[in-house]
């Protein structure tokens, strides 16, 4: 039970959600993440770090990046996401992240990691 609590304390949070609907369809390193979002890189670094911490991202060095990847094992948690994604016309600010998840890598090129 304790982590039901915490995978929907984790996506309470506006932010940890939209990182995790966004991992759900590829790995990203943060400048993609902050670039997507337009979030600042020391906010999203933060929620990165709670999610990697309650297990639901994992991280991989690769040369001077650090990309993230989505790490739900849970059925019933894969389930909630992909409910979510499957409704996102309901939900602008994903739908604008989806949008803007098609040119991830101009965000990644740009990127002063």
């Amino acid at each position: 039970m304790d982590e039901l609590t915490q995978f929907f304390k984790m996506i309470s949070d506006e932010t940890r959600l939209r990182i995790m609907v966004l991992l759900y369809h590829q790995r990203l390193c943060v400048c993609e993440i902050c670039g997507i979002t337009g979030i600042s890189q020391p906010n999203v670094s933060k929620h990165l770090a709670k999610l990697r911490d309650k297990g639901f991202v994992k991280d991989e060095r690769q040369e001077q990046f650090i990309f993230y990847s989505l790490n739900v094992e849970e059925l019933v948690f894969k389930d909630v996401l992909k409910t979510v994604i499957n409704n996102i016309e309901n939900y602008p600010i994903l739908k604008e992240d989806m949008q803007r998840l098609k040119n991830a890598d101009k965000f990644l090129e740009a990127c002063k990691c």
